[in-house]
């Protein structure tokens, strides 16, 4: 699956649609960025079955700012609209696809139960 670009206007549209959504907010002038895209756009070819998503942070400082990323790259992932990652900094394929089957494996109805969210 190829990544997709998200933007103010379908972000929360898409994090919140179901099943496991990960974001890489990113900037094309860091050359961390630049190295994790590519890392992240191989994962998305390996995990058809997810959402992968880009926001271009210098094109979305508002959306970038609202859901706390200071850094490119950041690293969030949701599931089942529940975000349960958040890292700047860049990871190996590895750890990207070890960070997948923790979130696969989640109970979410115990994230659920343990972290309720706004009422």
């Amino acid at each position: 699956m190829q990544t997709v670009s998200l933007t103010e206007d379908d972000f929360a549209a898409t994090v919140d649609a179901g099943g496991i959504v990960l974001v890489d907010f990113r900037t094309a002038r860091s050359g961390s960025s630049r190295a994790f895209a590519a890392v992240f756009d191989a994962a998305a070819h390996r995990h058809s079955d997810l959402v992968f998503a880009a926001v271009d942070t210098e094109a979305e400082p508002g959306l970038a700012a609202a859901v706390g990323v200071r850094r490119s790259p950041t690293l969030m992932v949701f599931r089942d609209g529940v975000p349960v990652f958040a890292e700047p900094g860049w990871l190996p394929a590895d750890s990207v696809d070890l960070l997948i089957a923790t979130v696969r494996e989640l109970d979410m109805t115990a994230v659920r139960e343990q972290y309720p969210g706004p009422v």
